[in-house]
């Protein structure tokens, strides 16, 4: 089975503007399946698709039809200073049964990473991260899955394998999937009076990360370190204040604002380990003047920027590029050891596999801020080593 038998291709007409796109436009850099299927050569970095399926985006039908809508948008940004190699594999149809939806996704991505191109997943609900973690099975590794949302789409209360995998429960399907790759699982921004204590309870209780919208709003580079880390990030467009972006029919007024939702989409093009990000929950019935479209356009054009600026500073190679920092505890023997990149001044912190946890390496390496260094130096333990070893256990 050929990728082109998921896709239906792109009507242009649709899409562009009256007069055509101008050289330096997107819409005339990126390679679209309209008549032909692009070829997936090995200059490729980024393939954009999207995905026509709503059935389980609850409170929210008609986010289907958000990726043309996109499109629109995107192909009418600039170029920035780089060369693209982007392709648009065009839309995956709406399968007969939201699980069949789910496989095309499944597949799609997995044939992209394992080529080194990165999906970017124009939905659809939100439920399609499901699919898109699934794509992962096959890779046989495990996987940082970072989302961006407002809640946290868990029901504490249900640990059946038969439930229906909605938008608001589809992390339910992926804790309980057989066999469980999630290494970890971190969310940006959700609100508190949109969780329930149950589901707090179980992410503390699992060492995840959760992190306060009020916590990291105006002070969006505290995110930095947790999205370095993600494989696979979902960006629910609800997160972002209604203000900011109107079309979803969950949004609310509290949210990220436009420029740290875009932010986000930068830090996450210039992680390295980045496999795949995915847009959700768009739904272009409730956009006043294109307004949602052309901020999603836009942090889709950060990622991009992100991805074409990347310092490719890891894994950690050469050892000539990198500051060592080794510091004792106050009221233990233990050493931790910190490593700086010369090239992006960012920060890893070494975390020690436990006994035979390992075979092939003696610690895994985290990102996190030169706060945690300080922390550490001052003598006490940095919250993200000890919840990083206890996941290591």
């Amino acid at each position: 089975m050929s990728l082109s038998d998921f896709f239906t291709p792109l009507d242009l007409n649709n899409i562009a503007p009256k007069n055509g796109y101008f050289t330096s436009h997107l819409g005339s850099k990126i390679s679209t399946y309209t008549d032909r299927f692009p070829d997936l050569d090995q200059e490729v970095k980024i393939a954009i698709f999207g995905v026509l399926d709503d059935r389980n985006a609850i409170n929210n039908p008609g986010c289907a039809l958000a990726p043309d809508y996109v499109r629109e948008k995107l192909y009418q940004l600039h170029e920035g200073a780089y060369t693209t190699r982007i392709v648009d594999l065009g839309n995956i149809r709406q399968g007969e049964t939201v699980t069949d939806t789910y496989f095309a996704v499944k597949t799609v991505v997995a044939e992209l990473v394992k080529n080194d191109i990165i999906p970017v997943i124009i939905g659809g609900g939100q439920d399609l991260t499901y699919a898109q973690y699934l794509g992962y099975e096959t890779l046989e590794q495990k996987v940082d899955l970072v989302v961006v949302d407002s809640h946290l789409d868990l029901d504490p209360e249900d640990n059946s394998t038969n439930f229906e995998t909605t938008s608001t429960s589809f992390l339910n399907r992926i804790l309980l999937h057989e066999p469980n790759y999630l290494f970890n699982y971190s969310n940006l921004g959700y609100q508190t009076f949109f969780a329930s204590q149950d589901s707090l309870n179980v992410m503390e209780k699992l060492y995840f990360d959760t992190h306060r919208l009020g916590a990291i709003s105006g002070n969006i580079s505290i995110s930095e370190p947790v999205i370095r880390n993600a494989n696979v990030i979902s960006f629910d467009i609800s997160a972002i204040r209604s203000a900011d972006a109107p079309a979803n029919a969950n949004a609310t007024p509290n949210g990220l604002y436009g420029e740290e939702a875009c932010q986000i989409c930068r830090y996450a093009g210039f992680n390295d380990k980045l496999t795949s990000i995915g847009f959700y929950e768009f739904n272009p019935a409730y956009d006043t003047n294109g307004q949602t479209a052309l901020l999603l356009s836009q942090m889709i054009w950060y990622f991009i920027d992100g991805v074409y600026n990347r310092k490719k500073d890891f894994p950690l190679n050469p050892k000539s590029q990198y500051l060592i920092y080794k510091t004792s505890l106050m009221h233990d023997d233990h050493e931790l050891v910190f490593v700086k990149s010369k090239k992006s001044d960012r920060w890893w912190m070494q975390v020690p596999y436990p006994t035979g946890g390992s075979k092939n390496e003696r610690f895994h390496l985290v990102p996190c801020r030169y706060d945690d260094y300080q922390t550490a130096i001052s003598g006490e333990m940095p919250d993200l080593w000890w919840r990083t070893y206890q996941k290591l256990s």
